[in-house]
């Protein structure tokens, strides 16, 4: 979920977001806060400024939702009070990155909103391009709306169309009749936990099951981590049910043409997940294997920038035949560098992120290979790092191609203006960060990634998006005209 259609703040910035949902129910009455809580624990590396957890009961009262929400990590914000504060055998988690401007406790997930039909518990990951458009419709007929974000929308739409809809299932495929953009979804209401991916699949959700308990995630990864058998990714456009009455499936919505966000494999996902039936970890070790063809050097070690960086450095040396080393110690508590609000902010946490280890770099060549460079500041402060420790030279081999356009579909990449690819040229780029040489991965093999496939979004390499962000485009160059 994204706030970026709203102020004005988030607009100067660009800086998007990534976030991570799980859900669970227990069709025998067990308390499924737990298992809540260590799924999104396993999430974590999806979001790490604000988390929440709503809890409901199905076999109690309807339209009791009971949740605890706040600023921080998992297990900052969660004790052993809290969780035993939320009874109940379906639940719904989110875990969120945010932008500048909108880090602020209101805007936590999941919502929960009460209608005339009863309450809606809903996380979402993704981004809406038209959410300004549905907002206004929305608040011209009644609507008001208490947080900044475009999921809140998407919560409001599905209480509206419920009211024409005998289902709650039946309301949110009406819904997304008319949103445009990314959403992987858990939605929970009284009695059913929903799980729905937006036609183009450009967000994961898998569904999941532990005995008589299912679950929706983010990741497989975090089935793994309650124990769960993965069962299966939930398709582009479906909406899956769960009841007391079994697991339904709505397929009507799916459509021939997908997208789904090939950055997931070369960044936001753990290397432990399978995305689409694809291993993280497999898509890595290609794309540095694909980079040691198209880009060779002599050199002495290769190298990886913790965390996504080290199994494409592994790609690299098995291709290479050059020596496999670990340069990085990294201090887990550091969250992601570009994502930080402000500039200062993202310089100071390289400093304090990443230590170097001497005795594996000095005096030596190396390659160094890493998932992304976005403006180039942290690629620089690495590049010095490795330096300063005594390496005679540093090759930068990134296992994504040149960033040139922005995404409008959830993932943390900016405004062309602040990408330094979209001005700069690979010869310039590798000037400015201060390396020997650079080389990015071919844009024309990414489809290698995923085995062949060409169902994904590569838009913010080529600037051609499965969905025009037309509406979002206008908003954000109008929006001095209109306060939101």
């Amino acid at each position: 979920m994204n706030e970026k259609f709203l102020t004005s703040e988030a607009n100067d910035t660009g800086l998007h977001e990534e976030c991570g949902v799980f859900g669970a129910y227990s069709l025998s009455g067990e308390n499924v806060a737990a298992s809540v809580y260590y799924g999104l624990f396993a999430l974590q590396h999806r979001g790490q400024e604000c988390c929440g957890i709503s809890i409901s009961d199905t076999y109690g009262p309807k339209g009791i939702v009971n949740s605890v929400k706040g600023m921080g990590l998992v297990n900052e914000v969660f004790d052993r009070e809290k969780l035993e504060s939320l009874k109940g055998n379906i639940g719904v988690g989110h875990v969120r990155y945010s932008t500048t401007g909108a880090s602020i406790p209101e805007n936590t997930q999941p919502l929960v909103i009460n209608y005339v039909k009863g309450t809606l518990a809903l996380a979402h990951n993704g981004n809406l391009v038209n959410a300004q458009k549905v907002k206004d419709e929305l608040s011209y007929t009644g609507a008001i709306f208490r947080t900044s974000i475009d999921s809140e929308v998407i919560a409001y739409l599905v209480a509206r169309e419920r009211l024409n809809a005998p289902r709650v299932e039946g309301a949110l495929k009406n819904a997304m009749m008319k949103l445009k953009g990314a959403y992987s979804l858990v939605m929970m209401s009284p009695r059913k936990m929903i799980g729905a991916r937006d036609p183009f699949g450009f967000r994961p959700l898998v569904l999941g099951k532990r005995d008589d308990t299912y679950f929706f995630a983010s990741e497989t990864c975090a089935l793994d981590a309650v124990g769960a058998e993965f069962i299966r990714d939930v398709e582009p456009g479906e909406i899956v049910t769960i009841s007391n009455k079994g697991v339904f499936s709505d397929k009507s919505m799916c459509q021939p043409k997908v997208a789904k966000c090939i950055f997931e494999y070369i960044y936001f996902a753990r290397p432990d997940s399978y995305i689409d039936n694809v291993s993280v970890y497999n898509s890595r070790i290609i794309a540095g294997k694909i980079l040691a063809q198209t880009h060779p050097c002599d050199a002495d070690v290769v190298v990886g920038v913790p965390e996504s960086g080290n199994c494409a450095a592994m790609g690299y040396a098995l291709e290479s035949g050059i020596p496999y080393g670990v340069a990085f110690i990294k201090n887990n508590y550091v969250g992601r560098t570009f994502i930080k609000p402000t500039q200062s902010q993202r310089e100071s946490s390289v400093r304090i992120k990443l230590n170097v280890l001497r005795e594996v770099v000095a005096g030596k060549r190396v390659v160094m290979i890493d998932d992304s460079i976005v403006r180039g500041t942290t690629s620089e402060r690495i590049v010095r790092l490795l330096k300063h420790a005594g390496a005679k030279e540093v090759h930068v081999r990134i296992s994504s191609p040149p960033f040139k356009y922005p995404c409008y579909f959830g993932t943390d990449v900016p405004e062309s203006e602040q990408l330094i690819a979209y001005k700069h040229s690979v010869d310039e780029i590798c000037e400015m960060i201060g390396a020997d040489s650079l080389g990015f991965l071919d844009i024309n093999r990414l489809n290698e990634l995923i085995g062949g496939s060409h169902d994904y979004c590569d838009a913010c390499f080529n600037g051609k998006y499965p969905v025009e962000p037309v509406d979002f485009i206008d908003s954000t160059d109008n929006k001095d005209n209109n306060e939101r």
